[in-house]
C-alpha cells in the first residue's frame, strides 16, 4: 500500500512539473482523440456557455481528466496488474471524459421547453425582418436580437447557407437543433420563403404569418397554464400548512387542559 500511496504521489508531482506534459500529448495525439469528439459538442458548448467559450479547450480539458483519473487508477491497481484492471482503467476514463458531454446533453434538454416558448417570438421578430429583407439576410439581422439560446444554431445555419448551400439542408438541421413543437413546417415554411417569384413571397408571407401567430398563441396558453398551475399548487400548499397549523394549535390547547384538569 506504501508503495501505491508513493507512485500516485511521484505521478503527482511529475505532472504538477509538466514533467508529464499531458497538455501536450493531448494536443499531439489531438487526431486520434477528436474520433471521440461528438458531432454535437460544438453546438452543445456555444449553447451552454456562450459563443465566446472555446470548444477546443474544453475537450482538451475532458481528454486530460479521463486521461488523469485513468493514470491514477492504474496507479492503485499496480500491485495486480492484469487484462481486467487495465480494462476498468480505460473504462472509467471514458465515463470522466464522456460526464462532460452528459451533463452538456442534460442541461440541453432541460431547456427544450424554454426554446419551445421562445420560438415563435423569435419568428415573429424574423418575419419583420423578411417583409423587408431576403431570408438569409434577414436571418443574419435578426441574430443580435435572438435569445442566447438561438444563436448557435442561426449562426451555423447563415454560415451554410453563405458557403452556398442553397438547399433546405441548413433549416432542416435549425429544426433537428431545436426539436419543438412544428420547428421543422417553420423551418420548411422559411425556407420557401427564399425561394420563387415576389408574388409567391407575399402569399408564403401570410401563411407563415398566420403560423407564427397560432404558435405565439399556443405559448400564451401554455404559459397562463403552468401560471395557473403555479398559483393552484401555492394555494394548496398555503392550505395544508394552515390546516397543520390549526391542528397543531388544537393539540397544544388539548394537552393544556388535560395537564390542568390533573
Amino acid at each position: 500500500m506504501e508503495v501505491l500511496i508513493f507512485g500516485g504521489i511521484i505521478l503527482f508531482v511529475l505532472i504538477y512539473n509538466k514533467t508529464i506534459d499531458t497538455k501536450k500529448f493531448a494536443k499531439d495525439n489531438s487526431k486520434l482523440f477528436n474520433l471521440l469528439r461528438e458531432d454535437d459538442y460544438d453546438f452543445l458548448v456555444h449553447m451552454r456557455y456562450g459563443e465566446k467559450a472555446d470548444p477546443d479547450v474544453l475537450f482538451e480539458q475532458r481528454i486530460r481528466n479521463g486521461l488523469l483519473v485513468a493514470a491514477v487508477i492504474l496507479v492503485l491497481f499496480m500491485s495486480t496488474v492484469s487484462l481486467l484492471n487495465i480494462v476498468v482503467c480505460i473504462v472509467v476514463g471514458y465515463l470522466v471524459f464522456k460526464s462532460n458531454y452528459m451533463n452538456l446533453k442534460k442541461y440541453y434538454n432541460a431547456h427544450l421547453h424554454q426554446i419551445d416558448l421562445l420560438l415563435p417570438y423569435y419568428l415573429k421578430g424574423l418575419e419583420i425582418l423578411i417583409q423587408h429583407y431576403t431570408v438569409p439576410v434577414a436571418l443574419a439581422r435578426s441574430i443580435d436580437d435572438a435569445p442566447d439560446v438561438f444563436k448557435p444554431g442561426l449562426r451555423k445555419m447563415i454560415d451554410e447557407i453563405n458557403a452556398g448551400d442553397s438547399t433546405v439542408d441548413p433549416y432542416m438541421e435549425f429544426a433537428k437543433d431545436y426539436p419543438v413543437r412544428d420547428s421543422m413546417r417553420m423551418m420548411r415554411l422559411l425556407y420557401r420563403l427564399g425561394i420563387g417569384s415576389q408574388e409567391r413571397k407575399q402569399e408564403r408571407l401570410m401563411m407563415f404569418s398566420r403560423s407564427v401567430s397560432s404558435l405565439q398563441n399556443k405559448a400564451r396558453e401554455v404559459k397562463y397554464k403552468e401560471r395557473l398551475e403555479h398559483m393552484e399548487n401555492q394555494t394548496m400548499t398555503m392550505l395544508i400548512c394552515t390546516g397543520i397549523g390549526v391542528m397543531l394549535i388544537l393539540l397544544i390547547a388539548m394537552m393544556g387542559m388535560f395537564s390542568t384538569s390533573f
